[in-house]
C-alpha cells in the first residue's frame, strides 16, 4: 500500500497560478491528480507515466503541467491561467500495478 501527500492548495484569483505538491511513499508507475467540483464526481485531470509520458483532461490541457521527480517519489501539478470552474478538491493519484490509490485531497479554490 503507498501513501500519499498533497500540499500546495489555496484560494487564488482568476487567471492566476498555483502548484501542487504530492509525495509518495513509495515509486509507482502512474503518477498524476483527479479533481472534485462540488457537487460533482472525481474527474481525471492529468497523470505522467514512470518513463515521462503524459495525459490531461481536455479542459486542462494547455493550462496545467504535470512533472514528477522519480528520485524524490513526487509528483507536481503546475497550474496557469486558473478559472472559477476549476475550484474543488485535488486529489492525488497513482497506480502500481492494478492498485490505484488517492490521497486525501487539497482544496484549491479560484475566485475573485
Amino acid at each position: 500500500q503507498v501513501q500519499l501527500v498533497e500540499s500546495g492548495g489555496g484560494l487564488v484569483k482568476p487567471g492566476g497560478s498555483l502548484k501542487l505538491s504530492c509525495r509518495a511513499s513509495r515509486s509507482a508507475y502512474a503518477m498524476g491528480w483527479y479533481r472534485q467540483a462540488p457537487g460533482k464526481e472525481r474527474i481525471f485531470t492529468a497523470v505522467m507515466l514512470i518513463n515521462g509520458a503524459t495525459n490531461y483532461d481536455d479542459s486542462v490541457r494547455g493550462r496545467f503541467s504535470i512533472s514528477r521527480d522519480n528520485a524524490k517519489n513526487e509528483v507536481y501539478l503546475q497550474m496557469d491561467f486558473l478559472r472559477p470552474e476549476d475550484t474543488g478538491i485535488y486529489y492525488c493519484y497513482s497506480r502500481i500495478s492494478t492498485t490505484e490509490t488517492w490521497g486525501p485531497g487539497t482544496q484549491v479554490t479560484v475566485s475573485s
